[in-house]
């Protein structure tokens, strides 16, 4: 299966990730393009591409920046959401080690569409060994002219992933507790330090320069009619060739994991897969063959999400697998909010009492009971999130669950209980 990449094209230069590895690659040539346009001009061009954000909801880029109040000199600030702390998902470490100036000229580029002159790239805790990195290249960018009179600040969180939250990051930055703001009012009108605040993932960002360079027509046909371009998805589990990689949004899941990644590893069937991070709900082995695009996952009952792609073989005990994913969710609820607070815990509970052999067929029941009480209750979207693997383990996985609950033991000796 052939397809040309777009971010990616260059990553097997291995000083791709020095300014002159980037430039001899066309570097900074769509940041060219953006200083011969106007503001307002690069936001249309943007928008036509029909570029949509790739951390998670989907929301047209173009639209989101149109959100922002046209006050000229008003302070305003660009954040750039690279909080990858969602379980499976490396995309945005694998993106930003490989090309920091990648990300360096979209993020110049969108600040000159928006009339920003400060901007705040938000680090997952555990990316500290780019930050040398990083700051090397600012540095040089800044040198050769690159970032016009743009500050530019590495911001690195502690480890909690609620701060992947656009607004509980916000919160962090401004040195507080990571606790998701009720909304409204939204960044665009009341975001950091109280200013007009733009929160752009990574990837999106870094497909910026190319658009400006190949033009929206160019990227819009590159996807689908709803998403232009493509995407990078990072691929775990039993496949045969995990890893990330960038694939057009026309593609469907069951090509990238038979045909990317090589099929599954030892050639055992397929059973489940999860086709956008934890907070997706999980898709059966028949139900693969569908688009990657967020409109056709949407409609296959799950999401696009983070693009972290987790498949398991017909071995898997789907019950270990949700009670690791709500284990996760439960300890990473800020507790602002009583359902999610509540909801993940209890969650947590009695899928641990399934799986140690001390649950009731009732308790099945139960669980969607709680997810139901759960669901658009709650400040931020992680309870949603949290319930969607639930939800579809028992409703699509019930054997698994009953195999537990009648015979007190997994069906999988490996995946037999080994405690919380």
């Amino acid at each position: 299966m052939t397809f040309e990449k777009i971010i990616t094209k260059h990553f097997d230069d291995p000083k791709l990730y020095t300014l002159k590895g980037y430039l001899s690659c066309g570097g900074y040539e769509g940041l060219k393009r953006a200083r011969k346009k106007e503001p307002q001009e690069i936001i249309d061009t943007i928008r036509a591409s029909k570029l949509r954000g790739l951390g998670g909801a989907g929301f047209p880029t173009g639209v989101k920046w149109g959100f922002l109040p046209k006050k000229p000199g008003e302070k305003r600030y660009l954040c750039v959401n690279a909080d990858e702390g969602e379980p499976g998902t490396f995309k945005d470490r694998y993106l930003m080690s490989h090309s920091p100036h990648q990300l360096l000229e979209g993020i110049t580029i969108a600040c000159r569409a928006l009339e920003i002159d400060t901007c705040y790239i938000y680090c997952r805790y555990e990316f500290r060994y780019l930050f040398d990195r990083f700051n090397q290249a600012i540095a040089d960018a800044k040198k050769e002219g690159f970032l016009d009179n743009l500050e530019i600040h590495l911001h690195h969180g502690a480890g909690a992933y609620i701060c992947g939250e656009e607004t509980a990051l916000l919160e962090s930055i401004e040195g507080k507790k990571g606790f998701p703001r009720p909304k409204p009012p939204f960044p665009a009108i009341k975001g950091l330090f109280g200013k007009p605040t733009v929160i752009n993932n990574v990837e999106t960002v870094m497909f910026l320069p190319s658009i400006l360079v190949n033009g929206p027509e160019w990227f819009l046909k590159k996807g689908v009619e709803t998403a232009g371009g493509n995407r990078v998805l990072a691929v775990s589990g039993h496949v045969k060739n995990p890893g990330c990689y960038e694939v057009p949004l026309s593609i469907s899941l069951k090509n990238v994991i038979f045909e990317i990644c090589g099929g599954m590893k030892d050639d055992k069937p397929l059973k489940a897969v999860i086709p956008g991070g934890a907070s997706a709900p999980i898709l059966k082995a028949d139900e693969i063959d569908v688009g990657i695009d967020f409109d056709s996952l949407a409609k296959a009952g799950t999401m696009a999400g983070s693009g972290a792609v987790m498949v398991f073989n017909e071995e898997t005990c789907m019950v270990r697998v949700v009670h690791n994913l709500i284990h996760f969710f439960s300890d990473e609820s800020c507790g602002q909010c009583t359902p999610c607070r509540e909801g993940t815990t209890w969650l947590k509970k009695i899928i641990y009492g399934i799986e140690k052999g001390e649950g009731s067929e009732s308790d099945l029941d139960l669980l969607l009971r709680i997810t139901g009480q759960m669901s658009a209750k709650t400040i931020c979207a992680l309870a949603d999130g949290a319930i969607g693997p639930v939800r579809s383990g028992v409703e699509k996985f019930r054997d698994d669950f009953i195999k537990h609950i009648r015979e007190k033991r997994c069906s999988w000796p490996k995946w037999s209980w080994r405690g919380n």
